[in-house]
């Protein structure tokens, strides 16, 4: 999509730090990093956030981002250790990059867990 800055990251218009590519998801490192691991997993198809995949009918892709965020925490050694997946969905959510993304965040202790 025209203006979208992760739709340049994929295309290869601008560079990026890639971690894991395949048909599905790009993966590369935030710019911002909030933990020593701290990679976005990217559907190459643009949508906007979860609402919009939902009413595309399709869910599905976020199997494929899923499975995308798996392969991000074995490349970077965090798989057996622990790691968190993070979707900021909507303004009030904290999405500020409009285009469907996932953080997967670790390399360290993450505190302010969920109980459960």
């Amino acid at each position: 999509m025209a203006g979208c800055l992760f739709c340049s990251l994929i295309a290869g218009e601008k560079d990026a730090n890639v971690v894991y590519e395949n048909d599905a998801v790009f993966c590369f490192e935030d710019i911002n990093p909030q933990t020593p691991v701290h990679v976005l997993v990217v559907p190459k198809e643009h949508y906007r956030n979860l609402n919009e995949l939902a009413e595309a009918k399709k869910l599905s892709l976020m199997a494929d981002m899923y499975a995308g965020a798996l392969e991000v925490a074995r490349i970077k050694g965090i798989d057996g250790k622990g790691f968190r997946t993070v979707i900021n969905n909507g303004k009030e959510g904290g999405q500020i990059i409009w285009h469907l993304h996932m953080h997967v965040l670790g390399g360290k202790q993450i505190g302010g867990g969920m109980a459960g």
